[in-house]
């Protein structure tokens, strides 16, 4: 059998091979047809220096970037803009998140993350649909009239989606009875959000598969005494996923802390971006609500928070500048975890045989670049520093 050269070489002076393991010194990756061929610490000239190398990083909510709104733009095309600009914090992989709107037009999203992912669009690996099957006791910045409980026919369009992963965030204690059961069994990842839901109904939801919750402490019923709610039952959990926005708005880094101390191969970072992520804009409407952005925080003039600007890179620095993690337990959160709760393990490990699905830091945590799908991306502004990392 002959030998085949790789398409690209990458040499990391610090390689973060997965699910917390400590850094490799000094590793020349190599891979072929995206897959990872070797890991070597050999000398010579290679493609591509890079200070640090990770598992990529796997955005599971983010509702718009780069001047683009998902659900103002559901197409091959505005997924393709939106995936750019998540890249430049690092993300190698997206799921592209649409929010509550009206009627069934959520069935838009899932028809262009079909056609993005046939038409060779980088890292998209499926498709968010945050709603419309919420509580109108939580809608935050939901149109509230647009929430409405899941029916037979959402549920049949669902069970048929072939989008790669679908991730569906509803309101369990308004969703039919053998809902959760039907989307489990059809292959799709379903978390709670936006919920009113007791204890015993997010037990009861997580018995017929529920397997997370979106955005840890915000939209959801809260720990109290004697009820703990939706926040309590994910951090009662072994088992339950969550997505955390680690901006220092959406929730406070002391409950953070909280949450990466009891749930460190479960917590799940997510940026919750909106399209003022690598974007020139700073105000815009969701049915007809003006949001603007005041520094890192996006709220109507009610102060009621609309999304996040939050990159991926910048949620891994706060997670170890103002948590406290470690670079590793950091990287897994944004690597290993995600990729887990959508049922990618492949995408949660840099090893021989596996995909190559990679992202780059500089030593001070800024995003270099990223690698899925047979695609490098390397962000311009960091190029020449990537460069002279020494051998």
């Amino acid at each position: 059998m002959l030998h085949k050269e790789p398409d690209l070489t990458i040499r990391a002076a610090k390689l973060y091979p997965g699910d917390g393991a400590a850094a490799l010194e000094d590793q020349v990756l190599d891979i072929r047809d995206g897959q990872i061929t070797a890991i070597t610490q050999r000398r010579g000239p290679v493609d591509q220096e890079v200070a640090i190398a990770a598992p990529g990083f796997i955005d599971i909510q983010i509702n718009g970037a780069n001047d683009v709104q998902f659900n103002n733009k559901p197409s091959a095309d505005g997924i393709a803009q939106m995936a750019e600009g998540a890249r430049r914090g690092g993300t190698a992989h997206l799921l592209p998140t649409f929010i509550t709107d009206e009627g069934r037009r959520y069935q838009q999203a899932v028809t262009a993350v079909a056609e993005a992912r046939a038409a060779g669009v980088a890292g998209i690996a499926g498709v968010h649909l945050e709603g419309p099957f919420l509580s109108p006791n939580r809608p935050g910045i939901h149109p509230p009239d647009c929430i409405r409980p899941l029916d037979a026919t959402d549920i049949a369009f669902l069970s048929a989606a072939n989008c790669g992963t679908c991730l569906l965030t509803l309101a369990p204690e308004c969703a039919p009875e053998g809902a959760i059961r039907q989307l489990s069994e059809a292959g799709h990842t379903v978390f709670a959000g936006h919920s009113a839901a007791s204890f015993a109904e997010m037990q009861k939801a997580q018995r017929e598969g529920l397997s997370g919750a979106t955005h840890l402490w915000n939209a959801m019923s809260p720990l109290t005494s004697r009820e703990p709610g939706v926040v309590g039952a994910v951090l009662a959990s072994e088992m339950l996923y969550a997505g955390i926005i680690a901006d220092g708005v959406h929730v406070d880094f002391a409950n953070v802390g909280i949450a990466a101390r009891l749930k460190p191969d479960h917590l799940c970072l997510v940026t919750d971006a909106m399209l003022t992520l690598a974007g020139k804009t700073d105000r815009f409407d969701i049915h007809g609500v003006e949001i603007r952005r005041d520094g890192n925080r996006l709220s109507d003039a009610g102060g009621t928070l609309a999304g996040a600007h939050l990159a991926m890179d910048e949620a891994i620095r706060n997670m170890v500048q103002q948590v406290g993690l470690s670079l590793p337990k950091a990287l897994q959160m944004a690597s290993g975890n995600p990729a887990r709760a959508i049922r990618r393990p492949d995408l949660a490990q840099i090893q021989v045989g596996l995909p190559a699905s990679l992202s780059f830091l500089s030593h001070d945590l800024q995003a270099l670049g990223s690698y899925a799908d047979r695609h490098l991306h390397m962000n311009a502004i960091h190029t020449p520093e990537a460069q002279h990392v020494p051998a």
